[in-house]
Order: structure tokens, then sequence, then C-alpha cells
């Protein structure tokens, strides 16, 4: 049944007979295996991009009788995480049926609703509008993917000409139309002017193939693209280097990420004058050839051509008039050079809105650029979530690559501004937006949680992440940092983290854990001082080395950590937030405790001088007061326990009971009662509040602030 692998060079063949052995005879289980096959390769199309579908009998639930019936990946969904719950399943009849009704392409938009006339099984997906390009064709399972490859044809001045002639006329061509029920009926047009044809390319769009077995369209799929694909690589080159030739060299890799952690929250805070953003780097191969060429200037301001990639990477980018070598270190002259950049682009964003929106467009949106190229060094992009900014990179990938082969072949052609508005703008992707959750609390917020592999730390990370924030792991530990990473990758996913080894005694990791936050996310906003140790001794027993490590770690690391992240908090100029975790014994007196206690002292009256200096800069400083969170935290070890039993006389075993029975509400404190601490200052009820000391400790009188 398969074939050889080997003729696949430029896609990659996944298919498994055993495995689809197994499905036989259920079609909608191999079009999800299909799917997520195809879903796997990014080659064959992006997240989020492309469609599937197959057509299958089932038997009616109103008469019994057998009726054929499309599934399809329903609206806003990914080929390759695909499930069933991700389908939408019409009646085939009923679908086609609606031809009778259609009032023409002014008001196609219409039709929409009208397919839910067409639901069979009414707990499916609801239909995306990809729909009626499936429905009308008669073919049991069909394939409608965004390969680099094909779009570079289908982008290409000559692409009609050059898909007749690669090949034979076995590929239809349809003009770019905007998906819905019109580019249905042009398809199932084409089909029927070409008989026999087993794919057809869309102009600017993507590709359409086609099988009567899930096996057949998966290969028929694989075989046109690297057909296409091929091609293209015969072609690089041939009319003259690729994107004109190199312009400018690109700076060695450690100097790109080192300007790149530099500037990426200078333009942070540009992008996030309307709603905080978060961000993504790359100095991929591919972006870097591409950004270091002389046909930058001209490529650039075209923009895109397929509509996936323009609605994550907006029109057009913002290309940075800086040298790759550009000293980043003053930071007033580098926002004003950067200023009339964002600007322009601003104003350039408006005209596009004004030119061409409708009486019903919806109101204008974000301004900000989501893509912005740093020649010589990469790419950021810029949106609501790490997700989000993450895919609108590997779009622009995309488009590159279709703007490299294009070029190679014959000459670019993005779309029409109308066109591409009358898509970004479509009311049905407005209402699509509208359905979409609304943002959490934390939503576009980084937090660096320092000590966060693990006791109150993990628990503050868990806490702002589930709120919709981003955070930065850190420890000493490379281990148990990795295991935290493992935690939150499994329970959360992999942008919601990334992770630095820090020891706040170390400068230099103090300057690499917030160039892994600027590199992973563009910046900081919320910086939890949390790291710790105790050491509990009488008086002759403490060691110059047991004074020298608590205020290292608790009163230079707190500084230092809050100094390196200020000026990060700076160069944003969004404001921000540091919260000191410091303990009721800043406050309460007890044996056995003048190194730890006089530490932590200086960290609440630290946190004090902070907030008075910071405020202007709408950074605010606060602190939550823990006392004896036992479960789960580093202070415990290393003797400090048994050091805190023999001051009061029990054992180590009776310390949580202790403890919990000397304060006034008799509770136990958990690191989830300090990570609520922390989220109450950073949630937004108390944005007006600085210099605050929050108690969290069953309440202990005697360190009652007032």
């Amino acid at each position: 049944m398969s074939v050889s692998t080997q003729q696949f060079k430029h896609v990659s063949y996944l298919w498994d007979d055993a495995k689809a052995a197994e499905l036989a005879g259920d079609e909608v289980a191999l079009l999800i295996y299909r799917s997520n096959l195809l879903g796997a390769d990014l080659r064959l199309t992006n997240y989020g991009g492309g469609n599937t579908s197959c057509k299958a009998m089932a038997k009616d639930p109103l008469t019994g009788a057998e009726t054929e019936v499309m599934w399809i990946k329903g609206s806003g969904g990914d080929i390759g995480t695909l499930k069933k719950s991700g389908l939408a399943a019409l009646y085939v009849d009923r679908l086609r049926s609606l031809k009778n009704v259609y009032r023409g392409v002014e008001h196609e938009d219409e039709m929409v609703e009208l397919f839910n006339h067409s639901i069979f099984d009414l707990n499916s997906k609801a239909p995306s509008i990809d729909t009626p390009l499936h429905g009308f064709l008669p073919f049991k399972h069909i394939d409608h993917l965004h390969p680099d490859a094909a779009i570079a044809i289908a982008a290409a001045k000559d692409g009609r000409q050059i898909t007749q002639d690669l090949f034979g006329g076995t590929i239809g061509w349809v003009e770019w139309k905007k998906p819905g029920f019109e580019l249905g009926l042009q398809l199932k047009a084409c089909l029927d002017a070409n008989p026999g044809i087993r794919g057809i390319m869309l102009g600017s769009h993507g590709l359409f193939t086609w099988g009567d077995t899930a096996y057949e369209s998966y290969i028929n799929t694989l075989e046109v693209i690297e057909k296409c694909a091929e091609y293209l690589e015969q072609n690089y080159g041939k009319k003259g280097p690729i994107f004109g030739g190199q312009k400018i060299e690109s700076l060695p890799k450690e100097e790109r990420l080192k300007q790149a952690a530099a500037l990426a929250p200078i333009l942070r805070g540009f992008c996030s004058s309307k709603q905080s953003m978060i961000g993504h780097f790359t100095d991929d191969e591919r972006v870097l050839e591409y950004i270091n060429s002389n046909d930058l200037e001209r490529l650039a301001p075209m923009g895109t051509s397929c509509p996936d990639h323009f609605l994550r990477t907006k029109i057009s980018p913002l290309v940075l008039d800086l040298e790759p070598a550009a000293d980043l270190s003053d930071v007033k002259a580098l926002k004003e050079k950067l200023t009339p950049a964002f600007e322009a682009y601003r104003q350039m964003y408006t005209d596009y809105y004004i030119t061409c929106k409708h009486p019903n467009s919806p109101a204008i949106r974000d301004t900000n650029p989501v893509v912005i190229l740093y020649p010589g060094v990469g790419m950021f992009t810029f949106s609501k979530d790490k997700q989000t900014a993450r895919v609108a990179a590997e779009f622009y990938i995309n488009a590159i690559n279709v703007m490299k082969g294009s070029e190679a072949i014959s000459e670019y052609t993005s779309l029409p501004r109308q066109e591409a508005f009358d898509i970004e703008y479509w009311l049905l992707e407005e209402a699509k937006l509208q359905r979409m959750p609304k943002p959490k609390v934390l939503s576009g917020r980084i937090a660096l949680i320092t000590g966060s592999a693990g006791g109150i730390g993990k628990a503050i990370a868990k806490k702002f992440v589930e709120e919709g924030a981003v955070v930065i792991l850190n420890d000493m530990n490379a281990e148990r940092l990795e295991s935290a990473g493992e935690e939150f990758k499994k329970t959360y996913g992999k942008d919601s983290y990334g992770t630095a080894i820090l020891d706040v005694t170390k400068s230099t990791d103090i300057k690499e854990a917030m160039d892994t936050a600027a590199l992973t996310f563009g910046g900081v906003d919320i910086v939890i001082n949390n790291a710790g140790l105790s050491i509990s001794k009488t008086i002759e027993g403490h060691t110059e080395k047991d004074w020298d490590l608590l205020y290292d770690v608790l009163v230079k690391g707190q500084f230092f950590v809050t100094q390196a992240a200020t000026e990060v908090m700076r160069k944003q100029d969004i404001g921000g937030d540091v919260i000191n975790i410091v303990s009721k014994n800043a406050l309460v007196s007890g044996p056995n405790n003048a190194g730890y206690g006089s530490a932590k002292a200086a960290q609440l009256h630290l946190s004090r001088l902070n907030a008075a200096e910071l405020g202007a800069d709408r950074i605010r400083v606060n602190v939550v007061n823990p006392d004896a969170v036992i479960s789960d935290s580093n202070i415990w070890a290393g003797g400090w326990a048994e050091g805190r039993a023999k001051a009061y006389g029990i054992t180590v075993a009776e310390l949580p009971a202790y403890y919990a029975k000397r304060t006034l509400l008799n509770e136990i404190i958990l690191p989830e009662d300090i990570a609520n601490a922390c989220f109450a200052f950073v949630g937004g009820l108390l944005k007006k509040s600085t210099g605050n000391v929050l108690n969290v400790d069953g309440g202990v009188a005697m360190a009652f602030v007032r």
C-alpha cells in the first residue's frame, strides 16, 4: 500500500500502515489520523492553518436512513492537534442545497449562519468559513493546506502559468478570492472545467488536494507539495543571488543575543502603548538571510500574501534603522531615535484603515507593529500572549519562505491592500475574536520569582500562570529547576514559562536571568524577591560565614535583583511591581535569630527605601510577611527546623502545630497563602498601593506593623 519514503526530500512521510489498519473502516478516525500527520510537518501548514475533511455515510438519527455526512475541521482548530471534538459534521445534501438561497457574493457572509441548518452532529464544533470549499467538491477526503512551497508559486506574478507548466494541467487554478461560499462555487467550477485534475492552486492563498481514501489524499498532498518544493530548489540562484544578495553581515550569535536582550524591553514598551504585550525573538537563519539582504527594503513593505500569514503578522513589519552593533546603552537617546519609526508605523496603519474601511467595519485595532526586524540581529514579534507572539514569528518565516520562492521563479506579489483589509477586518473574523475568552487578570504580564523551583516561589509562579502571566522559573539547583520546568510544561504548556539558573549572590546570574526574560518574553513586569535561607543559632554560635551568607542572599540579593529589574522596567516605561517576601521576624524579636532576624529587618526597610525611589517610574514595591511556611520549603533544611524546635523546647514534628497555635487564627500557613497575597498586590485592585506590608502569618500580634 505505502510508497517508498525515498521519493520525499522536502516533506515528511509519516504514514504508518499498522496504525492506519487499526482505524480501517472508520473514515472519521482516519481523517483525524491524516490531519495530525499533516499538521506535524510545519512545511505543510502552520499552527491553526489549513483544513481537512472527509465524507462518509452515517445513519440519520431522525429517519434511520443512511445519509452522506461531511466531517471537517471546525472553526479555530488546528489539524496537528485535531480530535473528534474539534470537527464539524454536516449533511452534505443540505449544505449543497444552500446554493438555492445564495443571493450572490455581496451577501455571502449571511451563508455562515445557514450552515447551522446543515448540522448533523449537534455536539460538533461550529463550521468554519472553509466549509463550502470542501462541501461542493465530490471527493471523499480533501486537504486544504498552506505549504510555503505551493504558496510561493501561488503568489508569483506568473503563478498560473508556472502551475500549468509544472503539473501539465493536472492542477487547476483559481484566482485569489476571499474564503467563503463564492470560493466554494469557484472550486467546483474549476473541477467541472478540468475533470481529472488532482488538485487546485488558489492564487496567493494555498492548495487543495484530494483522494478517495485518507491515504490517497495524504499521498497526493505530499506528492504535489514535494514537486513544488523541488521546483523551487532547482531554481534558487538561477535569476541571481537570493533576495538580491547579502547587504550586511549578521553579528556573531552571542552578540546577536546580547543586542536583542538589550533592545527587547524598549521595543516591548513601544508595542505596549495600548495593552501589555508579550514578546518573542528569533535569529533563525531564514530570517537572517532575508533581513540582511538587498531586497529587504523592497519586499518588507509589500506585506504577506496568504491570509493565514497577515492575520497574525499585520499588513507589514517595522524594519529598524539601527546598525547591528549599535551602542544600545544610552536608553534615552535610543528611544528618541526609535520614536519617529513607531509613530510612522502607527500612522501608516491608521491610513491603511481609513482608506480601506467600510461603513460597517469594526473599529481600528492596535496600530503598533507585530513584527519588528533588526537587520544583522533577528526578528521580534509582540502579541497578547506568548503563543500568539511565537506563532506570529512562525508565520512570518512562512512569508519569508514564500517571498524567497516567488522571487526565485518569478516575481513576488502580495495581496492588494483592500483585499488584505477585507480579510483582517472581516466581520466574521471580528465575530471570532469576540468569541474568544476574555483575558485573565495577569495576561500580558511577565514575572520573575527568585527561588521558584519549589516551595513558596513555585506556588507563586503557579498562581501567576493560572491568572494569565508568564514566568521565569529559576533556582540555584539545576536538577530542581529542570524538574519544575517539566512540571510547568506538562501542566501549563511550553509557552507559560522560561528557565534560568540564578544564584542571587552572583551578578552575572542576575544579569543572565534578566536577559533570559527579555529574550523569552520581552522584558519583566513583576519581580518577586523570594530566594532565601535561614540560620538559627545562638549569639555565640553565629559565625562570620553565617552572617555574610544571610546578608548576601537576603539583603544584597534582594537589592541587586531589584536593581537589575528596575533597569529593564525603566526601558519598558510601563511601570511594574516588586514584591519582597520578608518575614514576621523582621518585626518580632526572638531567641537564636540575630542574623536571620536582622537581615529580614534590613529587607523590610530596604523595601520602603526602594518604594520611595521608584514611585516616579510607576514601579510599586510592597512586602509580604509570611511566618512558618513549612511545606516544600528549603528554608527548613540545613538544621533550621531543629534550631527552632530547640529554641522552643519542642520536637521538629511538633513545629507546625506549635506555630499554628501561637497565631490569632490558629492556622497553618501554606505556600499557596503567600501566592494569594502576592496576587493581591499585582491583580489590579491595589495598583495605587506601594510601600505596604501584608502579613500572612495567621495573626501574630507582635508582628503588627501598627
